[in-house]
């Protein structure tokens, strides 16, 4: 079964964690185990609203030994385009969804012998499965979990209780609790390698600490829990094989205007950094915002990556 592949899931639990985030607990209608696993995947979620469809990355923070469940957790955004409301709003239990084959862009490092983990609010979800892949005698791990207050502290209670509780350690902004990187990179054995998931912010924080200390950037992994800026002004895409000409909204990306008109594209990420709907450019300039292309790609405008990306001339055409 490949990433593509849809899945017809069942929800048999709903939880609310936080003012803001819920934990949905995902099985088959049948009972059957569902694909493994490892810390740090996702699967896509797709959501029918009426005529209207969402397609959200969710990470799997359920334990990867048991596959009889999967659980995601969502938290509902303020600027939401759809996905985490409906999730909130109309999922229930006993509510059926699409999900695509478990993914992992975050994976841990095979060769690293120490992993440091560092959550910034949401972004803790992809860490509690790989806590829960490792006993603290298979594998050294260490997790910074920072969030703006106490009641929006999602799984504190079960990362104290749980077998790693020793090496978790916990930052509420609103008691003045702060991580500071500088600190702890100093701390840090020079073979550790460090994962970060959180705000945009808290990504480039890390690096930027991280470069202060010149820490090899081999030694340093990221993922997003939210794309970067995607709107702007529209424009028409056009797909060169079908003929196909789209409006893409201000609010939009390329690959959500191509799934409205009922066009498959496979992304495994939907946030720009793993690459799987890289497209040619046939006509056009694009306005690149993803973080896989390097400069020089970028400044080659020779492809374009659908579900994060823009157009900067009124006209895009594609090689789809």
């Amino acid at each position: 079964m490949n990433a593509r592949e849809s899945i017809t899931v069942e929800v048999v639990a709903i939880e609310p964690l936080t003012p803001l985030i819920k934990r949905f607990t995902l099985a088959l209608p049948d009972g059957a185990p569902l694909p493994p696993f490892t810390g740090g995947a996702h699967v896509l979620v797709s959501m029918q609203d009426g005529a209207t469809w969402h397609h959200n990355a969710y990470s799997l923070l359920s334990s990867p030994h048991d596959t009889r469940r999967y659980q995601i957790a969502v938290r509902r955004e303020e600027a939401s385009r759809g996905g985490s409301a409906f999730m909130h709003d109309k999922v229930q239990v006993g509510s059926r969804l699409a999900i695509g084959s478990p993914a992992n862009l975050f994976e841990l490092a095979p060769e690293a012998r120490r992993h440091v983990f560092i959550a910034g609010g949401i972004g803790i979800t992809p860490f509690l499965a790989q806590l829960a892949e490792h006993t603290p005698e298979a594998r050294e791990l260490e997790l910074h979990y920072a969030f703006r207050s106490p009641e929006h502290g999602a799984f504190v209670n079960e990362l104290k209780q749980g077998p790693h509780a020793a090496n978790v350690h916990c930052y509420a902004d609103s008691e003045g609790q702060r991580l500071d990187l500088l600190k702890l990179f100093k701390s840090l054995p020079p073979d550790a390698h460090v994962y970060v998931c959180g705000p945009q912010g808290l990504n480039d924080a890390v690096y930027a600490n991280a470069a202060l200390l010149g820490w090899p950037k081999a030694q340093l992994h990221s993922e997003q829990f939210a794309a970067t800026d995607t709107a702007g002004k529209a424009f028409t895409v056009v797909l060169a094989k079908s003929g196909l000409e789209l409006t893409v909204g201000e609010d939009e990306t390329i690959l959500k205007a191509i799934e409205r008109a009922g066009v498959t594209v496979e992304s495994l990420c939907r946030e720009g950094v793993c690459g799987t709907c890289e497209v040619a450019i046939l006509e056009g300039e694009a306005d690149h915002r993803d973080q896989y292309l390097d400069d020089d790609e970028k400044a080659a405008q020779k492809t374009v990556l659908l579900c994060v990306s823009r157009s900067r001339t009124p006209r895009l055409v594609i090689d789809l």
